[in-house]
């Protein structure tokens, strides 16, 4: 299937800051936040980026930087420049999915509201205040039913979405780029709608061919300042 038009990598990123960064001076610390954010500020014309916090959600990551761009060679140069920077010598990375955007072989040109751009093959972030992503693989034997099969199970997967317009979900595909086969991202203001939206899921018809989906991460929309900020 030919894609058309821009396609872009997606790149989540967590990061857990090690206890020693927390023993240095104050000083040393709020130099080491500048440098860090000035370095993703210089990148931004070539990578979107945007910040959430997990301390309090989680207890293996402080930290999420989600990265949008249409070359892998700025997400690569970016996270150079981040380990290189003060901050990043006290950076571990316990989480890293990456994954390009492709449009869907299951969604037509139809829209639905609150869930825009779910076909395409680009990726837009919309902001919302949560952010809840997990990696996604499928059972083989997933690949092996009909494609026709495959579409009414999907499609009921469409009719339970459509349920919760609250929800935007943005899919990324990771098919020979990583381990997992997609890399899912949902955003939203009320947690409890995705809560919801994801046990009523968990009864499709399609859900005995989920061979994983976990570690499922629970990212607050910050400004970068106040995710720096919430590390110590």
């Amino acid at each position: 299937m030919t894609q058309e038009g821009r396609r872009d990598f997606v790149k989540y990123t967590f990061y857990k800051v090690t206890p020693e960064w927390r023993g240095l001076t104050e000083e040393r610390r709020e130099r080491s936040k500048a440098q860090f954010a000035e370095v993703l500020e210089e990148f931004a014309p070539r990578v979107d980026v945007s910040s959430y916090s997990l301390v309090g959600t989680r207890g293996d990551a402080d930290l999420l930087l989600w990265k949008v761009s249409p070359t892998v060679e700025a997400v690569n140069e970016l996270s150079a420049r981040i380990n290189r920077t003060e901050l990043g010598k006290y950076l571990a990375t316990p989480h890293s999915y990456l994954a390009m955007t492709r449009r869907s072989a299951y969604i037509d040109d139809h829209q639905h509201e609150g869930q825009e751009g779910t076909g395409n093959a680009t990726m837009r972030m919309v902001g919302r205040k949560y952010l809840f992503v997990y990696p996604f693989v499928k059972t083989n034997d997933w690949y092996q039913l009909p494609m026709e099969e495959r579409q009414v199970l999907m499609n009921e997967h469409f009719v339970i979405g459509h349920k919760y317009p609250q929800v935007k979900i943005s899919t990324s595909y990771s098919f020979g780029l990583d381990d997992q086969e997609f890399v899912l991202g949902f955003e939203t203001d009320d947690p409890g709608v995705f809560l919801d939206l994801v046990m009523e899921l968990r009864e499709s018809r399609a859900r005995p061919y989920t061979l994983r989906d976990t570690p499922i991460f629970t990212c607050i929309n910050k400004p970068l300042d106040e995710c720096l900020d919430d590390l110590g």
